[in-house]
């Protein structure tokens, strides 16, 4: 690999990341800064982050996109709950008709930043890949402001656990996050392995529909809650036809959004009542005698986890029509035709998919370092969601585990905005977050999910009381987010010799 021996590119905000977050993101940063120079980093070859890596069969959104969407882009389609193919068209319109695809540079993976105090500025180092087979080369660009929009999970590789005797499996083992092109499970025998939300997607649209297999089998160690949702949200089209586009779809949003956050406040604050409801609503959804304290019945309390949507209940009825099934067991050991099980029954199998999860990432794996000293993200705290202690002039996009993830991040890049303008208007070209010592902490994903517990100790953490709570809904955000721009912990730096006068604090948008 060849490093350039140009001198670096300079501009005034890098954009990490042309998935959902990194598009919104370039969206809002060029109507709040027309005359800034900015650019958009992507290390895939095409936009769309997670929408463009997943190709498994039905990939879809578990949150309706009146949420998803975004604030200033309504979502048109007559699905509230959408395939793939449609998000990522609304991207690529999105991009369009913003004209950000001149910000956005495909293939350019960040590998490294270097922050120096004294020149206030970011040294990127970014692996930009070859075409036509020439190799990579490495250059530098160098910024005095980051917004990573890189997810929180690996892209190259998904989360698979051990299991005794794959090799001895003689049909095909698939991850959802590596799906091949055009891989064809007609009538073929296929078994699941996983609950969560890509389970639930896989199962119903590889059980039905042309190139159907000849059945599907949900293999899990431990049930999820799983409820059906109208596919079309039947309330956003009646909002639209009396309001018109815009403002139907902002009313649209803000019904889903107060709906949302009553359903999770209430499953939390009776818990009781909220798993008796799900089962009364699952037992009516499955064919008669059906198991659902078995296979139904997760060991937690509603929302501890996400709860799965299934869209029109397309995987309640795969199961009542019998194309597909349950099985609540645990794995002995992959055999030569498919999957023993602790209690001794054998799953037959051409085909195992293994829904089993993601590895998380932070930042997308880029090494970070202040003035020559490496950075260990994990001991940072978070500020206001989306600052984090110790490290200046990095703002990071994490969304909602309770809601779409969208909503935070129009919450954070207005924040990430109003801070630029404030910092430009008094001189300042430096913040940096400073948590006190032996604040009590907690990890930032404030859920019980696999991916989560196995990467506690490589994420940021939170505090426990605001601005460095992690707050988990809109409403909460909001007001914080809207409220005061900073305080105490936030500290100004300029490199400039005149002296500067500590400013009131404002509001957001102020």
């Amino acid at each position: 690999m060849s490093k350039s021996k140009s001198a670096p590119e300079e501009f005034d905000i890098v954009i990490i990341g042309a998935g959902i977050s990194g598009i919104g993101a370039a969206r809002y940063v060029t109507k709040a800064f027309p005359h800034k120079k900015v650019v958009v980093l992507e290390g895939r070859a095409d936009i769309g982050g997670t929408w463009d890596l997943f190709r498994y069969p039905g990939i879809r959104s578990d949150s309706d996109l009146h949420t998803f969407g975004y604030e200033f882009k309504a979502w048109k389609d007559r699905a509230a709950i959408a395939d793939a193919p449609l998000i990522r068209d609304y991207l690529h319109e999105t991009v369009e008709e913003n004209r950000l695809g001149r910000l956005i540079r495909l293939r350019h993976r960040v590998v490294s930043g270097h922050w120096s105090t004294a020149d206030a500025a970011w040294t990127l180092t970014v692996e930009v890949d070859g075409t036509a087979g020439e190799a990579p080369v490495r250059k530098e660009i160098k910024t005095n402001w980051v917004f990573a929009g890189t997810g929180y999970y690996r892209y190259e590789e998904g989360f698979t656990p051990r299991f005794e005797g794959r090799e001895d499996f003689t049909g095909d083992i698939l991850h959802p996050q590596h799906w091949p092109e055009g891989y064809d499970y007609a009538g073929k025998k296929v078994v699941v392995i996983g609950s969560g939300a890509t389970a639930i997607t896989i199962v119903p649209s590889m059980a039905t529909g042309p190139g159907a297999a000849a059945h599907v089998t949900m293999l899990q160690r431990t049930p999820t809650y799983v409820l059906p949702a109208p596919r079309v949200d039947s309330v956003a089209l009646l909002l639209t036809r009396m309001f018109g586009e815009q403002r139907g779809y902002a009313l649209t949003r803000f019904k889903n959004i107060w709906m949302d956050r009553g359903i999770v406040v209430g499953l939390r604050k009776y818990p009781r009542a909220g798993k008796a409801f799900i089962r009364y609503v699952n037992k009516k959804s499955l064919p008669e005698g059906f198991d659902v304290d078995k296979h139904f019945n997760p060991p937690y309390k509603p929302w501890d986890q996400r709860l799965c949507l299934a869209p029109d209940g397309d995987f309640f009825k795969a199961i009542r029509d019998g194309h597909a099934s349950v099985a609540t067991d645990k794995i002995a050991r992959f055999t030569k035709n498919g999957i023993r099980l602790e209690s001794g029954r054998e799953l037959e199998a051409d085909v195992i998919v293994t829904a089993t999860g993601l590895n998380m990432r932070v930042l997308g794996g880029i090494d970070l370092f202040k003035d020559g000293e490496p950075i260990d993200t994990s001991k940072s705290i978070a500020y206001r969601g989306t600052l984090m202690s110790g490290i200046p002039n990095w703002a990071m996009a994490v969304g909602y585990t309770t809601s779409s993830w969208t909503l935070k991040i129009s919450l954070v890049c207005r924040y990430f905005c109003s801070l630029v303008k404030h910092m430009d208007a008094f001189g300042y070209d430096t913040a940096v977050a400073v948590a006190e010592p032996g604040m009590e902490t907690r990890p930032v994903m404030d859920i019980s999910a696999g991916y989560a517990q196995r990467s506690s100790d490589i994420i940021p953490r939170q505090g426990t009381e605001q601005p460095w709570k992690m707050a988990l809904s809109y409403p909460e955000d909001a007001k914080l987010l809207r409220g005061p721009l900073f305080d105490d912990s936030l500290r100004f730096t300029s490199r400039a010799d005149r002296p500067f006068r500590e400013p009131a604090a404002r509001n957001v948008g102020a």
